[in-house]
């Protein structure tokens, strides 16, 4: 998103792994709009770190045979490879950006690699399915010629990004570094083993791109107004449940039907439908163990918090705010590591009236309504960090910037 600004450039750093059929194909989807649009140019303003690391199509293959294997425990990858990637990156089997102008060894562990796992499972590895993917069973001399193909196609795009952002920071340019995934899929510090294959917390931006920790400025924290996951895994404040291994009972058909009322609306109203891969997101409420739990991890100086507009009209006209867990009767002083011990908590929760009042042209933190100030303030409250920016609705210009000790004030 960041080359709808003409003056940015885009850096993808080492700590990325990257599947370059599917590079090429979002760069095809922005130069080349299918729908119209106004195209973009892309030329000298994406940046690839020669240090990051490449997803095949066998990484594909073997991420969807793995999950199969789980059966019900599978952890609900996308599927598209990442895990693979990265295991090989530690098992130091991967091979690198930069590898692809070092053609011999290339070749060579491309073919070793595709070798050793069709050995280790027992089958031939086939293509998954993308634009432009080759059908059927992974041929290796065809994906040699290819990437011989892609080597050339992506040189331009090669840089040594290290420098590259040393030379950034030393200069003065405003840099933004976005993470990829929520903060509770970090491999450490997430919901594990439902969580990505990656560092996506603070310490991710370091090793990732390759900076020190003296380089980091504002750290701002993306808050939904409400909770939402992807996939399986534990999610103790879920509406629209689907019963799987945490789901949580309740206590009569009423407030069942009354919760899945609730989770509808936050599916269909916040439009909660997986980017990449088209999958709905499991929708609750706002989860604010969890918000205090990864600023603990990485220091916010504030918040944004998004899709409060989403919170209109809410059925019931009753909003809900999880503020501490307890685990046999006692307040946990932080997020539970273990899952046995997630799945006996008892969250304990703060209820306020929701507002019915349309909020999307709304331009200053006094113009909301005084039961949306005070969820907001209760936010701040309870984590202890302002919220900066509050989303208000779907528009990219529809953000409020909120003044820092800004308090409620009544509409005239």
């Amino acid at each position: 998103s960041g080359l709808v600004h003409e003056k940015t450039k885009c850096v993808i750093g080492n700590g990325v792994v990257i599947h370059i059929p599917s590079f090429f194909n979002e760069i095809d989807s922005i130069t080349k709009p299918a729908d119209g649009g106004e195209p973009l140019n892309v030329d000298g303003r994406i940046l690839v770190s020669n240090r990051a690391h490449l997803v095949f199509d066998y990484h594909q293959w073997e991420d969807g045979v793995r999950e199969s294997l789980l059966g019900k425990t599978a952890i609900g990858t996308t599927k598209r490879g990442i895990g693979p990637a990265l295991a090989a990156k530690a098992n130091r089997t991967g091979l690198r950006v930069g590898d692809l102008y070092d053609w011999e060894y290339f070749e060579e562990k491309l073919r070793q690699n595709l070798a050793d796992l069709e050995s280790n499972f027992q089958q031939k590895f086939k293509h998954p399915t993308y634009d432009g993917a080759p059908e059927g069973e992974i041929d290796i001399e065809k994906e040699v010629a290819r990437y011989k193909v892609y080597a050339e196609k992506l040189k331009p795009f090669v840089v040594d990004t290290i420098d590259y952002m040393a030379e950034a920071f030393a200069s003065g340019k405003s840099v933004l570094i976005e993470g990829a995934n929520a903060a509770m899929l970090d491999i450490d510090f997430g919901t594990y083993p439902f969580v990505t294959s990656s560092n996506c917390t603070i310490g991710g931006c370091f090793t990732g791109l390759g900076i020190p920790p003296t380089s980091i400025g504002e750290v701002v924290g993306v808050v939904k107004a409400y909770t939402t996951r992807v996939g399986s895994g534990p999610f103790l404040t879920e509406l629209l449940n689907e019963k799987g291994d945490f789901y949580i009972p309740k206590e009569d058909d009423k407030e069942e039907e009354y919760h899945n009322a609730i989770g509808s609306h936050l599916e269909k109203v916040g439009h909660e439908i997986g980017t990449s891969t088209g999958r709905t997101r499991r929708c609750g409420w706002l989860d604010l163990v969890i918000v205090k739990y990864t600023n603990r991890l990485n220091g916010y100086t504030s918040l944004n918090l998004t899709k409060i507009d989403v919170l209109t009209k809410l059925p019931g006209g009753k909003l809900k705010i999880a503020t501490e867990y307890k685990l046999k009767g006692e307040v946990l002083k932080s997020f539970p590591a273990s899952l046995k011990d997630m799945a006996a908590c008892e969250v304990v929760y703060e209820e306020f009236d929701t507002w019915e009042e349309d909020i999307t042209e709304c331009k200053t933190f006094e113009d909301l309504p005084v039961n949306c100030q005070k969820y907001i303030e209760r936010i701040e409250e309870v984590v202890g960090v302002p919220c900066k920016y509050i989303g208000v609705g779907p528009e990219r210009d529809a953000t409020i910037t909120k003044t820092p000790g800004r308090k409620r004030k009544s509409r005239s």
